[in-house]
């Protein structure tokens, strides 16, 4: 007989929850209080982003999923991976000790980070301008289209009789192994996985108090499409302040940031969308209330840094949007947050900007949390990390990163 897992959450994580449990022989039942995903997991750059993580756990995990995500793209059909890598590029000699720095380190090889001079670096990536002192390659980056993922995954399990979708459903209340909608329906299964995102007051929060997370906003952009192919997705030297593979004793050579990069917590990202348009941000606000409008100051900037990275004009702006995701509180190391807040009811979240990285490896893990159910994949998979006790968090080794 096989088990019934329900999945509260439609983002990337909940959705790849409910992918590999019905993968794995489960029944699945998904609900979510929108009618489809509408936070961080649309409004993010879809990058699976190998370059920048933490070694140990958090680059075993990010490793992990890479593998994961090109997986997928053999089995779903049309979904939009593509293994195209990325360059943070150096517009400075000190930002690029820094990326040297960085390629010394003991796991660069497992990260495929190459140092490349200016030449070499538009030979990647031709639309680069060619007045640059350098970049990083990292060939293990990948690029997801981060507005349609999501559904195309849950359009792939809904060809199964044993996936059952119920949108516009806010879950109220919670029991052992079940949740209550707001509609009256209760929802029964072996385990239930509550990845609620960016949402941490309500129903989580009446369980667990103090939560250990706390949310982040950023500020980004969608550009009309750009006339060349920008081959690879971009970062700035900027960006190596905030990816936690850079802090390193060169870090400290960087030069400081203009007074509005530094107040709004600012890096260039930069991807290629597949129609031809820009996605550019982003930038890092922590303090609560979180602001709701965006400020125009911090768009002419990015702005300006794509210029300055790109050889030809960037396109007028189409649309800007603002986004809030959930990561757990500094200092913890830890990939994400893992917590029973009943008997066979989890909650699952708290990635960060690791969301679209890591989702597939943290539902792995999940899978193999739940124990045997006849499928070889997972009987004898060892669990990668360990829930830790009472207040959340990981702890414990990390899977075993294969080559790609």
């Amino acid at each position: 007989m096989s088990r019934r897992v329900v999945v509260v959450g439609a983002g990337i994580l909940g959705t790849m929850h409910a992918l590999f449990a019905l993968e794995r022989g489960c029944e699945v039942v998904h609900l979510d209080r929108e009618m489809g995903a509408r936070g961080a997991s649309v409004r993010n750059f879809g990058l699976v982003w190998v370059s920048g993580r933490a070694s140990g756990t958090e680059l075993a995990f990010a490793l992990r999923a890479r593998r994961l995500w090109e997986e997928l793209a053999r089995r779903v059909p049309g979904l939009p991976f593509r293994p195209v890598g990325s360059l943070t590029v150096a517009l400075d000699s000190f930002e690029l000790e820094v990326m040297s720095a960085a390629c010394a380190l003991a796991d660069a090889a497992q990260r495929q980070w190459h140092l490349l001079g200016p030449k070499e670096a538009v030979a990647v990536c031709p639309e680069l301008d060619s007045d640059i002192e350098g970049a990083l390659y990292c060939r293990a980056d990948a690029i997801v289209e981060p507005r349609v993922t999501a559904p195309l995954l849950r359009e792939y399990l809904a060809q199964d009789p044993a996936y059952q979708w119920f949108p516009g459903r806010q879950v109220v209340s919670l029991d052992q192994g079940a949740v209550l909608d707001d509609r009256g329906t209760w929802h029964r299964g072996d385990h239930v996985y509550l990845c609620t995102g960016a949402a941490l007051s309500g129903l989580v929060a009446s369980y667990v108090l103090p939560l250990p997370l706390r949310r982040v906003r950023l500020q980004m952009l969608e550009t009309a499409p750009y006339a060349g192919r920008v081959t690879t997705a971009l970062a700035d030297g900027a960006s190596m302040r905030y990816y936690p593979a850079y802090d390193l004793p060169a870090r400290g050579l960087l030069a400081a940031q203009p007074p509005v990069a530094a107040a709004n917590g600012a890096q260039l990202l930069l991807v290629q969308r597949a129609d031809g348009s820009l996605t550019i941000g982003d930038t890092h606000d922590y303090d609560e209330p979180l602001p709701f409008d965006v400020e125009e100051d911090i768009y002419d900037y990015l702005l300006g840094r794509a210029g300055a990275l790109l050889r030809g004009p960037v396109p007028p702006v189409r649309r800007r949007w603002a986004g809030v995701y959930c990561e757990l509180m500094p200092p913890a190391r830890e990939v994400y947050w893992r917590h029973e807040l009943a008997a066979n009811v989890e909650v699952v979240t708290g990635p960060g900007g690791r969301g679209m990285t890591c989702s597939p490896a943290i539902a792995e893990e999940s899978m193999a949390r739940l124990g045997p159910a006849g499928d070889a994949r997972y009987d004898n998979m060892p669990l990668g990390v360990e829930a830790a006790p009472q207040g959340g968090g990981l702890a414990g080794a990390s899977p075993v990163p294969r080559p790609l």
